[in-house]
């Protein structure tokens, strides 16, 4: 079974920064693996979205949206994936979920992140 706890959601003023963090456990680490890591996120009334990936070997992707904004890195040793965010604008507004990719797909439980004007 996989777990994924994500933290550093919260409100912030537009042009201010957040860093999220999603780590992941359970016992499959011990064989497997994490391939893929991921942030999606998901506004009011609006389909989920990719945000930014990044490979095993580090390779990023990212939304045109975010490009210049947002840095995704990760922790193998740990687990863990992050999303550095600055200058945040309103419209980045959205419950922003990990996803990891190990001998399937994991989804956390998302956070808030929530930009005011």
């Amino acid at each position: 079974q996989v777990r994924l706890v994500e933290s550093g959601g919260g409100l912030v003023q537009a042009g201010g920064s957040l860093r999220l963090s999603c780590a992941a456990s359970g016992i499959i680490f011990r064989i497997f693996s994490i391939n893929a890591m991921g942030w999606y996120r998901q506004a009011p009334g609006k389909q989920r979205e990719l945000v930014a990936s990044i490979t095993s070997g580090g390779s990023t992707n990212y939304a045109d949206s975010v490009k210049d904004r947002f840095t995704i890195s990760r922790d193998n040793a740990k687990n863990t994936v992050y999303l550095q965010m600055n200058n945040l604008q309103t419209e980045d507004t959205a419950v922003y979920y990990c996803n990891i990719q190990v001998r399937g797909s994991y989804w956390g439980q998302g956070t808030q992140v929530t930009v005011s004007s």
